[in-house]
Parts: C-alpha cells; structure tokens; sequence
C-alpha cells in the first residue's frame, strides 16, 4: 500500500474539500490545506492551478488512479463521438471499481478495487479482477458464492449514508448488480462539486 493510498484522507484537506462525502474527513474539522503554513496560504488561483485542481479532484475521487491511467481515459474521451466531458466521466463510471462502490458492495473505491483484486466478484459469470474493467451496459456483476458472507459487504449494503443510483440495478438478496446505462455527468451523485469540463481544458492545453 502507497503512502498517499494508506493517508487518503489528507487529499481531502489538500484539495480543500470532502472529497467522497465521509461524516470523518479531517477537512470537516479542518478546512485548510496540511502543513505549517496551511492557513496562511492565500492568493487568487491562476487558470492552470483552477484546472488541475478540478483534475486531482475527479482523478482522486475515483480511488487515486494514477496520472498514466487517467490522460488514457481522456484519450478514449476524445476519440469517441458526443461530448467529451460526458465520455470522461461515463468511462470512469464504467470502471468495474466505481460500479462496485456505487452498488454498495464496498464502502469505498480503494476497498471496491482492493475486494477485485482478491478475485471475489464475476462478470457475466466470468471472473474479472482487473479493477479498470470497463463495464458494459446490461453487463451482470455478482459476487462469488464464497464470498457472499464477507463482513465488509454486508456492513456496507447496510449503510444508509449513500444510495443506489437509478443507472444500476441492485439486487440486494441475491448480491448482483446490473449496469443498466451509462450516465450522464447531472446523474452521477457526486457528494462535492466536480468539473470535468476543466479536466479537457487542462489536458488539452
């Protein structure tokens, strides 16, 4: 585990924002940035510091994907037809970690990726443990027979603190989950504001 893996709730307090909506995120207590001039730093961002804040923010949400991942998926963004800001942000819902948390079969991203890498879920009935799996719409996710009884599952199918968006269809007895659609960006249930509008920007300075 990296050091910024094992401490994400410092990127919280880093980017000035409760970042995946937790009641203990030390930014609720703290608001300012780490370190010992944290509350005397001031000043107007210029566009560039706006457009990469906006970009480690999106790239953070979604469990801290690393900078060579995430230009790919603005790569993939571009080259598909419609609005690139809505390919980005329904190629990195489509991403098997993000359909697991967001079926509350994890209570984070980071334990969504960690669980798949462990080999416990299937895709049409096929095991999948990459966890940048792009998941198609209809595409069948459950998780293995053996594993069906983990703690970690059931505690968070159980938490009222999030909801089941209408883009996937959970079906919490039997533990599968269907991925109806890809979203639109108004639909994905950001707990802070995001703008993947600036994240094309700054790529594609």
């Amino acid at each position: 585990m990296t050091k910024r893996l094992s401490a994400k709730h410092k990127v919280d307090r880093r980017l000035r924002v409760n970042l995946w909506g937790k009641p203990k995120s030390p930014f609720n207590t703290r608001n300012y940035p780490p370190g010992q001039h944290g509350q005397s730093k001031k000043g107007k961002p210029t566009d560039y510091g706006v457009q990469l804040n906006a970009k480690q923010k999106l790239k953070s949400y979604y469990g801290n994907i690393n900078e060579r991942q995430f230009r790919n998926v603005y790569r993939k963004a571009i080259k598909k037809k419609g609005n690139t800001t809505e390919n980005l942000v329904g190629i990195l819902e489509r991403r098997l970690d993000t359909v697991i948390y967001r079926a509350k079969f994890a209570p984070t991203v980071f334990s969504a990726r960690q669980l798949i890498n462990h080999g416990h879920f299937k895709v049409n009935k096929k095991k999948v443990n990459v966890s940048s799996y792009l998941v198609k719409e209809e595409d069948l996710i459950e998780i293995k027979e053996k594993s069906k009884g983990l703690t970690i599952i059931d505690t968070s199918l159980s938490n009222k603190d999030r909801d089941v968006p209408e883009y996937i269809q959970l079906d919490s007895k039997n533990k599968t989950a269907k991925f109806v659609r890809v979203p639109k960006f108004s639909e994905i249930p950001y707990p802070t504001v995001m703008e993947p509008k600036l994240v094309i920007e700054y790529y594609s300075r």
